[in-house]
């Protein structure tokens, strides 16, 4: 029983060794694919010092666009996802309402959002803003990109919540109807802080889905963020766009990987909360429960 799994059988001799056979394969075809990608950047003259050097001896290129490109990045990345999330967590709840007058419209902003490319949502809110309000020129890329974000995404994080919720078990709500809480009570304490947990992985994918798609405003917008500095650094340095374009990438990793570090973090404390919560009865707070027409005020 030891080598077995309620899986899959465990792997013989032979198969392990087409296991390893297979490793190394692979391997070398990741290393022939590197020395291939390598060996042809080099002979267009891409691995060149004097294209690296200024990410690393001129402190301008940080200063004066990676720096405040990754800060109008963040900037529109943290106003999308703080609109968005109260917005889309609402949308979820207006779904699952008893209520169709409530649930059937929201429905229908919902899937018409989600069905909509953010880059279309985008472009209609920055012609909106033009047409119909006094927005300045250097504010209306942000705008429009928070704009298009927020519709977006708000529509995705509620079928996120909708999902989450729908996966409780029914003898959540109920225990909580059983003790004569209202829906919105039940809602508020019972389901939606067990169901954060379980969407917290998908809802994290979302918000590193908002911080990569503020690019989408630079390419089209002009919104100055990270991913369209890659213009001006390649206009005032030279023919250096793939080493500019490795190192936004380097960025952008970093950035996402820090945010889903956090989520992990956050997960793994909010799961050892829950554990920590249950209370624990002596044995004369047993009694007293006992008693009949004991108070339940007496407990506390």
């Amino acid at each position: 029983m030891s080598g077995t799994s309620v899986l899959y059988d465990a792997p013989g001799a032979s198969a392990k060794r087409r296991n390893i056979l297979y490793t190394v394969v692979f391997l070398a075809l990741i290393a022939l694919a590197a020395w291939w990608v390598l060996a042809t950047m080099a002979e267009k003259e891409q691995l060149a010092s004097e294209k690296w050097s200024p990410f690393v001896t001129d402190s301008a290129v940080w200063t004066t666009y990676l720096l405040p490109g990754l800060g109008e990045t963040l900037k529109a990345a943290a106003l999308a996802i703080v609109i968005a999330l109260p917005f889309g967590a609402l949308l979820g709840i207006g779904r699952l309402s008893d209520h169709a007058w409530v649930r059937i419209p929201v429905g229908v902003v919902v899937e018409f959002f989600r069905s909509l490319p953010v880059l279309i949502m985008m472009v209609f809110a920055s012609a909106l803003y033009v047409q119909f309000s006094n927005v300045s020129s250097d504010l209306r890329p942000l705008y429009a990109v928070v704009t298009g974000l927020v519709l977006y995404n708000a529509s995705v994080i509620a079928e996120i919540v909708r999902a989450g919720i729908l996966t409780l078990p029914n003898g959540q709500t109920d225990a909580a109807k059983a003790i004569g809480m209202r829906k919105g009570q039940t809602m508020s304490y019972v389901l939606l802080p067990q169901a954060v947990t379980a969407m917290l992985p998908a809802l994290v994918s979302q918000l590193v889905v908002v911080v990569k798609d503020t690019a989408i405003g630079g390419a089209v917008l002009g919104f100055s963020e990270l991913l369209s500095q890659n213009r001006t650094i390649t206009a005032n340095y030279g023919a250096n766009t793939i080493a500019a374009l490795v190192v936004i990438a380097l960025i952008y990793i970093v950035l996402n990987f820090a945010l889903t570090s956090f989520a992990g973090w956050l997960e793994r404390r909010l799961r050892r909360g829950k554990k920590s919560t249950g209370a624990v009865l002596g044995a004369e707070d047993l009694d007293l429960a006992k008693t009949p027409g004991a108070s339940t005020g007496d407990l506390s």
